[in-house]
C-alpha cells in the first residue's frame, strides 16, 4: 500500500488536527516529535464536525491533498511551506448530510471507500489517476468510520463497510457502535479518533478503557504488531481523524 498516504511510509513529522482538540492531545503529539497544524473552522458545516480535518481534506498522495473550496485559502497558505501541494476540490460543502461528505473518503490497500454518489468529482479523478479503485458503500462518512491500521487491516463499527471489505479479502475488526465521544452528537467513530504515525504505531485520541470492544481491539492490534499511543487520559473522542505526513 505504498500509495496510501493515510498509512505512512516513514515516521510522520506533521499532523493536521482539529483546532479544538484538547491541550493534552496536542502536547502529547508534540512529545512524539510531530509538528501540529490546527484546522480552521469551516463555517458552512454544523458545529460538531466544523473543525474536522477528514471532512475538508483528503490526501491523494504523500505530498498532495485535495481541500474543500470552503477552506482552500487557509490550507494553501500553510501546507506548501511543508512541501504539500494543495488542490481545490469542486464541491463546496454545506451543512447537512449528504452535502458535507464529498471528501470523507477512506483508503485501504488499493481501494478508496465511499458512497460514490457523493464523492467530489475532482477527488475521484485524482484518486483513480493514482490507480486506486473505488468501493461503493452506503456510509458516506467513510473515513470517520474506518481506522486503517495495516496494509490490509482496519477497524470499523459500520456494517456496510465491514461487509464490503471482507468481500475484498481485507482483515476487518467489527466493533460495537458508540462509546466514542463527539460533542453535540450521540457518539463518534473509531476512524475519526485515530491516525497512524508510522507503519506500526497508532495514535488514539483518548483511552479505550470504557469501550466494550477494548479487548478485541487490543488483540487485533497485537495480531498486526501495532503499538497504540493514547494521546489523552480522557475518554476516546472523534476529532475528525489525525491526518499525518
Amino acid at each position: 500500500m505504498d500509495k496510501n498516504p493515510l498509512f505512512p511510509k516513514n515516521r510522520a513529522s506533521i499532523a493536521i488536527i482539529d483546532g479544538r482538540a484538547s491541550y493534552e492531545i496536542k502536547e502529547n503529539l508534540i512529545k512524539y516529535g510531530v509538528i501540529i497544524i490546527n484546522t480552521c473552522k469551516c463555517e458552512e458545516l454544523y458545529d460538531s464536525i466544523s473543525y474536522h480535518p477528514d471532512i475538508v481534506i483528503h490526501p491523494i498522495s504523500y505530498n498532495k491533498v485535495i481541500v474543500a473550496p470552503n477552506v482552500y485559502d487557509y490550507y494553501n497558505d500553510i501546507l506548501p511551506f511543508y512541501g504539500i501541494k494543495v488542490i481545490s476540490g469542486e464541491k463546496k460543502l454545506s451543512r447537512n448530510y449528504p452535502e458535507n461528505i464529498a471528501y470523507n473518503v477512506a483508503r485501504i490497500s488499493r481501494y478508496a471507500i465511499h458512497n460514490t454518489k457523493f464523492t467530489d468529482e475532482k477527488l475521484k479523478f485524482y484518486i483513480e489517476k493514482e490507480g486506486i479503485e473505488f468501493i461503493n458503500v452506503k456510509q458516506g462518512y467513510s473515513k470517520c468510520s474506518l481506522a486503517i491500521i495495516g496494509e490490509e487491516a482496519s477497524i470499523t463499527s459500520d456494517p456496510s463497510i465491514y461487509k464490503e471489505l471482507v468481500k475484498h479479502s481485507m482483515d476487518v475488526l467489527m466493533i460495537k457502535e458508540g462509546f466514542i465521544e463527539l460533542p453535540g452528537l450521540n457518539y463518534g467513530f473509531i476512524g475519526g479518533a485515530t491516525g497512524m504515525i508510522s507503519k506500526n504505531e497508532l495514535l488514539i485520541s483518548g483511552t479505550l478503557k470504557e469501550h466494550p470492544s477494548i479487548n478485541k481491539i487490543n488483540k487485533f492490534l497485537e495480531k498486526h504488531k501495532i503499538k497504540s499511543h493514547y494521546l489523552s487520559n480522557n475518554k476516546i473522542v472523534d476529532i475528525g481523524s489525525i491526518i499525518t505526513f
